[in-house]
């Protein structure tokens, strides 16, 4: 079964809008994980305006599943992750001012830098995944820095679904299948819902795990919280 990573940013983005500590992020963590999920996700960025660094260091205690952040491994960023020392954590190449992440990394122009970062959180015992996308000359080059993982960046995939396009997966089919010949894991997220998740972990060979933020929790706004955990991992057996 392909594990279920709840990203919880637009519950502290709700929390921060008004101050004060509702809803407790902490609560939401352990109740997802009640509800099912298989892991955690946070992507703290550095201006704090969802996730907080200190957020990041309270869950650590909190989270009794598989722990992932994502993010810009600028020396901030890098400093909190050997800190709180995650299962995963996810390398994001988004700009300091990102609504959200909008591309993945050329794995070749910044091959030497992600493989000195790379090697210092595996050092520390921290898996690593690489957000990127399906070109393979790129998927072959994450290989090279020595990566975990690779997380594919399914937003083409959303967008095109959402217009009636099925094809538009095949990319990400061969692209699983050639990460997977390369002996990388394979993670998957960005606008994923319930809408699409089934059909894409139909079609994406070895797919270890999801992450999935806000969809899921608008999605949660009509349905409850519980139930869409619950409709996201039937879909995902």
């Amino acid at each position: 079964m392909t594990k279920l990573s709840v990203n919880i940013n637009k519950i502290a983005t709700l929390r921060n809008s008004r101050g004060g500590n509702v809803p407790n992020l902490l609560k939401v963590a352990t109740d997802i994980e009640d509800f099912g999920a298989q892991g955690i996700t946070i992507h703290p960025r550095p201006d704090e305006r969802h996730i907080r660094y200190q957020d990041a260091r309270d869950l650590k205690n909190t989270v009794r599943t598989e722990y992932n952040i994502e993010g810009n491994p600028i020396k901030s960023f890098m400093d909190l992750v050997l800190e709180v020392k995650p299962t995963q954590v996810t390398l994001v190449p988004d700009a300091l001012d990102a609504i959200t992440s909008n591309a993945g990394w050329d794995t070749i122009k910044h091959q030497s830098f992600l493989q000195e970062v790379i090697k210092e959180f595996q050092q520390n015992g921290i898996r690593t995944s690489i957000f990127i996308d399906t070109d393979a000359k790129l998927i072959e080059a994450a290989a090279k820095t020595g990566a975990d993982r690779i997380e594919l960046y399914t937003e083409d995939f959303a967008t095109q679904f959402g217009l009636s396009n099925k094809n538009a997966v095949k990319p990400y089919t061969k692209a699983a299948i050639l990460a997977h010949q390369l002996g990388l894991g394979i993670n998957a997220g960005h606008d994923l819902s319930i809408d699409n998740i089934e059909f894409f972990k139909q079609n994406i060979p070895n797919l270890a795990e999801v992450s999935i933020g806000h969809a899921l929790i608008a999605e949660s706004l009509y349905l409850g919280l519980e139930n869409v955990v619950k409709m996201y991992l039937h879909r995902l057996k």
